[in-house]
């Protein structure tokens, strides 16, 4: 099917906002890790308590919630009439696009007037303007148009396709919307029912754990809605790019089925050290997150069969020798399988922080972000940067400026973050805290400045590969398509061929997502149940709104 050019322009929008976004979270990430570690002067301006935490805020903000959201929404749409051949309704797409800008922009700017210094995830007593609240709200409310959009398209290619499997990549679209529409009812109900109404001085006090609960409700499977695309990417993208084949279609199928039932009931391990829960119900979740962990494994063995498969069929010989084959100087390889290799040093960690003894040891310390940057900060963001350069040419018809720049950038990154991650992961084991501006302490011994000062160092490696990546980016959006526009419709996205495809011996429950979605919620109700009585009966309400730099004047 041609991709037709309103489609195109409507992703390179999706694109271009969230890539924005990233730009400006990214500098502040930079000023974060530097002021971390005792560099916090800049020009003509002190990076200070006020815009360390504000500029914290943007950071996670722009980078976790922004750039991800506007990235895999557009990336969804391409792959959803790519894989099912159905034009999606494009008065929904806009709508979907309007809503998610016009809430970016509400928030942005209720951020950088510093009506909102809430952090990323915003807890009460800390207050933000209504304006971050409503333009949280707009943000998801518009994700969500996009997946109605997407999900219209798929019912219609059913109904036209009676008897039909969804093709393998549109089981991925479908897991990565019903996961993030299953997470974002949590926050949606903090929002709506207690943050705004609080806000607006509608009512005057709030259940800060109760608060708290629903974010995590939604904070965890958050990361699923992140790492789902890329893990599309992985799957059914990467291994045609190494030239082999997809060992498995029917195990990808049955990883992204896993995803719906165990990436959800999995956040309250992020309140493994909050009261008013019982201990028997942090350790289920605890154990539902293990769970979360066998997908990502199966994910492993079939990635890494088809890369060896693709080695092999490179020439490769021997135990390892197919690993040397592989096409390691191609950018869009390397910005696939450079995530992927930090990935598993970042899911490794996370063992750690759903381990209900250990966390207590690198609980809300520098371990956290240290992780994530793996994770998040890395399988996605990376992935998504190199879903960029080959979506410019996909539906541009523009090759990278220079795709020896795309392959540097890519590497840099990974050494970046594993030295980054690194640093701060062995501060956390020494107790050293999270978001905290620690460059103005004065009880930090050597050791832990040096951990510091190591962090700092891959920092910025990081930021010099995001801006490499900026630069070259930009500069292939504003040259010369390398194919002619009758070239450019009949490019498509070519998805890769499995060596074990899908057949009739395949049970079709597991295309039946009305099921799955039934036991998920299921599994929500029976694990969340009994948590939010224990919070109801254990916790309540207290009038305790507080701005760290504006407590006074607040909502005006």
């Amino acid at each position: 099917m041609r991709i037709g050019k309103d489609l195109r322009n409507i992703v390179f929008w999706h694109m271009l906002v969230g890539i924005l976004s990233l730009a400006t979270g990214v500098t502040y990430g930079l000023f974060q890790v530097l002021a971390r570690a005792g560099i916090y002067k800049y020009g003509i301006f002190t990076y200070g308590t006020k815009l360390y935490y504000q500029g914290l805020t943007l950071h996670g903000v722009l980078n976790a919630i922004v750039f991800t959201t506007f990235f895999i929404v557009g990336f969804l749409y391409i792959v959803t009439e790519v894989s099912l051949k159905k034009r999606l309704n494009r008065g929904l797409v806009w709508l979907s696009f309007i809503l998610m800008l016009v809430g970016t922009v509400a928030a942005a700017w209720a951020i950088l007037t510093d009506r909102a210094t809430v952090l990323y995830t915003f807890y009460p007593p800390l207050q933000a303007h209504p304006a971050f609240y409503i333009g949280a709200t707009l943000l998801i409310v518009g994700s969500w148009v996009g997946a109605l959009a997407t999900t219209l398209a798929h019912l219609q290619w059913r109904k036209e396709n009676p008897g039909r499997r969804t093709p393998p990549p549109m089981v991925a679209v479908h897991t990565t919307y019903i996961v993030w529409f299953l997470a974002t009812l949590g926050v949606a109900a903090e929002v709506l029912f207690f943050l705004i109404p609080w806000s607006l001085g509608l009512v005057k006090s709030i259940n800060a754990e109760l608060a708290r609960t629903l974010f995590w409700w939604f904070g965890h499977p958050l990361v699923y809605f992140w790492l789902l695309p890329a893990y599309l990417s992985w799957y059914f993208l990467m291994p045609r790019i190494a030239g082999g084949k997809l060992y498995s279609e029917p195990m990808a199928r049955v990883v992204f089925i896993m995803f719906i039932l165990f990436s959800l009931p999995v956040g309250t391990h992020h309140q493994f050290s909050d009261p008013g829960i019982s201990s028997t119900w942090k350790a289920i979740q605890a154990f539902l997150t293990f769970m979360v962990a066998v997908p990502s494994l199966l994910t492993a063995f079939n990635l890494a069969a088809s890369l060896e498969y693709a080695g092999r069929v490179r020439g490769g010989k021997g135990f390892f020798g197919w690993i040397k084959t592989l096409p390691w100087g191609d950018y869009k390889f390397a910005g696939f399988i450079g995530p992927m290799i930090v990935f598993i040093f970042g899911g490794i960690s996370g063992i750690v922080n759903a381990s209900y003894n250990v966390n207590q040891v690198v609980h809300n310390t520098s371990w956290i972000p240290g992780h994530f940057h793996m994770t998040v900060g890395t399988a996605s963001a990376m992935t998504f940067l190199t879903l960029s350069y080959i979506l410019m040419e996909k539906l541009f018809g523009k090759k990278p400026w220079s795709k020896w720049w795309a392959t540097f950038h890519a590497y840099l990154w990974v050494v970046g973050v594993l030295i980054f991650a690194w640093g701060m992961m062995q501060l956390g084991r020494a107790g050293i805290p999270r978001r905290t501006h620690l460059g103005l302490s004065p009880y930090m011994n050597l050791e832990e400045k040096v951990l510091m000062g190591i962090a700092a160092v891959g920092g910025v490696l990081m930021f010099t590969a995001v801006f490499i990546y900026f630069v070259n980016f930009l500069v292939t959006i504003f040259k010369k398509p390398d194919l002619s526009e009758a070239e450019i419709e009949e490019v498509d996205l070519e998805f890769t061929e499995a060596y074990h495809k899908e057949d009739d011996s395949l049970p079709k429950v597991l295309d039946n997502f009305t099921l799955w979605i039934g036991i998920a919620v299921l599994l929500l109700i029976i694990t969340y149940g009994p948590i939010f009585y224990d919070v109801f009966r254990s916790t309540y309400a207290v009038p305790n709104a507080f701005s760290p730099f504006n407590p006074l004047n607040l909502i005006k």
